[in-house]
């Protein structure tokens, strides 16, 4: 199990400071949860990532479903023995891939809608499926990215993968819902998931933190509505999931409606959302962690994030750049490395300049939020 404490509420904003205490050791909020799909954070080993100042990771449970199975975790000791990460660690409930393998996939969107396919707002309508997925009120068929093969997953499956993987906070299964359903979709969606995070508290049964999921899209009245449902579940905490709308005012908005029904000493998490601008107004609404694959997914793609923005090291201008990629970041890569050299690695196509980045962008985004953490304590957050 989990304790959560808040230290520290701030007088200008919503921020709150925190202390969470796991099994494995504590997180001090708000805080970002580095994305470790597949029981690693992609070009990193997990000492680096916990020299970069990662308190806690989330690992994926369909994917390690997939490989290298939960018996094969469980035969290890667990996740943590299985990929020597000391500190805390979270597992999502797959939910998340029945939106990325579904709607997401059919119509190449995210989370935050930011053009609407077609030119319409409401494309995905009640009883609509998926072209690789089928959802039922059961759980969800689907088709294994890796063979093929047809796998189901619902409440139950994903409570027993959860547990044999066995993180220290675990989520309910869920449906992410698609930012352009219609009304009616999500009503249904809402009524499922709400079906199914009964489920998964009957079906929890070891010393894991189990976190509820709202959802309800852009819709005031379910998002609220699906706020009171799983706060009265008496889960150990909460995620605040699915599609955020089209604009980073409407996840604003949302977390306007849902967070002020949600048990205020329990930790809040928003899924998915964590790029170096969205921190701050996140933080300052009131969420305590956060994930996101940006600061990996950016660096291996060659974008660094620097106190004054973004740099893309694949541009040649960096060539004779002799410069630190940020001088005022203490993190190895900036003391000992230079812009041409971390050019030259991605011209080269040497994975170490993908390793580099990844390093530096998550030691610049967990000093960051350390940071807001002091400014939270000063009462200037």
């Amino acid at each position: 199990m989990i304790e959560f404490k808040i230290l520290k509420k701030s007088k200008k904003s919503g921020a709150r400071l925190g202390l969470l205490k796991t099994a494995h050791g504590e997180v001090e909020t708000p805080s970002l949860v580095p994305v470790a799909t597949q029981a690693v954070v992609k070009t990193l080993t997990s000492e680096e990532a916990a020299r970069a100042g990662t308190q806690i990771l989330i690992a994926n449970t369909f994917h390690l479903h997939l490989k290298p199975g939960e018996k094969v975790i469980k035969l290890a000791g667990g996740i943590h023995k299985f990929m020597n990460w000391q500190k805390p660690l979270m597992t999502d409930s797959g939910g998340f891939q029945v939106f990325s393998l579904g709607f997401g996939r059919d119509l190449g969107v995210g989370k935050i809608l930011k053009y609407f396919p077609g030119g319409k707002k409401e494309i995905v309508v009640k009883h609509q499926q998926p072209k690789f997925l089928k959802i039922t009120d059961r759980g969800v068929w689907f088709r294994s990215p890796v063979d093929g093969r047809k796998i189901f997953l619902g409440p139950k499956e994903s409570m027993k993968i959860q547990k044999q993987i066995g993180a220290d906070i675990v989520f309910a299964f869920d449906e992410c819902t698609p930012p352009m359903a219609s009304r009616d979709y999500v009503e249904k969606s809402l009524e499922r998931t709400h079906q199914w995070a009964e489920i998964c508290i009957k079906e929890k049964n070891s010393s894991q933190a189990l976190f509820g999921i709202v959802q309800g899209s852009n819709f005031k009245d379910l998002r609220q509505q699906s706020a009171k449902f799983i706060n009265f579940l008496g889960f150990d905490g909460f995620g605040i999931g699915g599609d955020l709308g089209t604009s980073k005012s409407d996840t604003k908005k949302i977390l306007n409606w849902v967070l002020p029904h949600l048990d205020e000493d329990k930790p809040r998490h928003l899924l998915g959302i964590g790029h170096p601008e969205d921190i701050e107004p996140i933080i300052k609404n009131g969420i305590d962690l956060f994930d996101c694959i940006a600061p990996t997914h950016y660096a291996r793609r060659g974008i660094a994030f620097v106190d004054s923005g973004r740099l893309n090291m694949n541009q040649s201008k960096f060539l004779n750049d002799k410069k630190s990629l940020d001088s005022k970041c203490g993190c190895f890569v900036c003391q000992n490395y230079k812009r041409n050299y971390i050019f030259h690695l991605f011209k080269a196509k040497e994975i170490t300049g993908m390793s580099l980045l990844t390093f530096h962008n998550l030691f610049f985004m967990n000093a960051s939020i350390a940071k807001i953490r002091q400014k939270i304590k000063m009462n200037i957050a």
